[in-house]
């Protein structure tokens, strides 16, 4: 994947480094809160239980760099790491099935803290439909092709019935969703154009029930 590094140049960034560069954000931002002005790789390393050159490849990526004995700044790394991942533009997003989870994605405020942030629901229960939450208005399906050449969104979150997700997602990729990002357990099919990202509760319910139980 192509991300912009803070010179504004671009590089081909490893999705493993994507994935573990905002867990590195919380914890820069944990230490500004406590005072701390400089980190080390070696620091951060002992955080996340990894190689001190792994850390320091994944943030070579963003283009900041260290000082000898004295680490880095942490308040460059929060700004620099922002920056790198666009958690400081906004990218609007339409949420597909407003049930218990769609409900909870909107009652979370993180979600526009990193830049995204949920523009219009929509649902097949009446009960659902026409309602606010947060406020986010929930708009009845059939609605989604009009809906959508009024306001600009790019990515579309996945929460339906698991029945259903698919031919959402058709829907959704027919007028213009560039982003799927998937809470259903199905594999979804979209164009190879098309970014899709799965967010399993259930696998990640394995890998704990496993561990607990062998």
């Amino acid at each position: 994947m192509k991300a912009k590094t803070s010179n504004g140049a671009h590089s081909h960034v490893p999705i493993p480094t994507l994935r573990r560069l905002p867990g590195y954000l919380s914890y820069f931002k944990a230490l500004k809160i406590d005072g701390v002005e400089h980190v080390s790789s070696s620091q951060i390393a002992a955080i996340f239980k990894m190689d001190s050159t792994l850390v320091t490849k994944d943030l070579a990526y963003t283009g900041i760099k260290g000082r000898t004995k004295v680490g880095y700044d942490v308040d460059k790394l929060i700004n620099t790491v922002i920056n790198f991942l666009d958690f400081n533009t906004r990218e609007n997003a339409f949420l597909f099935g407003v049930g218990n989870l769609g409900r909870a994605l909107l009652n979370y405020d993180g979600l526009k803290q990193y830049g995204l942030e949920i523009v219009a629901g929509f649902d097949v229960n009446p009960e659902v439909i026409n309602t606010e939450i947060k406020g986010v208005k929930v708009y009845p399906l059939n609605d989604f092709r009009d809906l959508s050449l009024k306001i600009h969104a790019r990515v579309a979150i996945i929460t339906t019935s698991d029945d259903s997700a698919q031919q959402v997602v058709d829907l959704a990729v027919a007028w213009g969703i560039r982003a799927i990002w998937n809470f259903t357990p199905q594999s979804l099919k979209a164009p190879e154009n098309i970014i899709v990202e799965n967010t399993s509760v259930y696998a990640d319910l394995a890998v704990i029930l496993n561990k607990l139980n062998h």
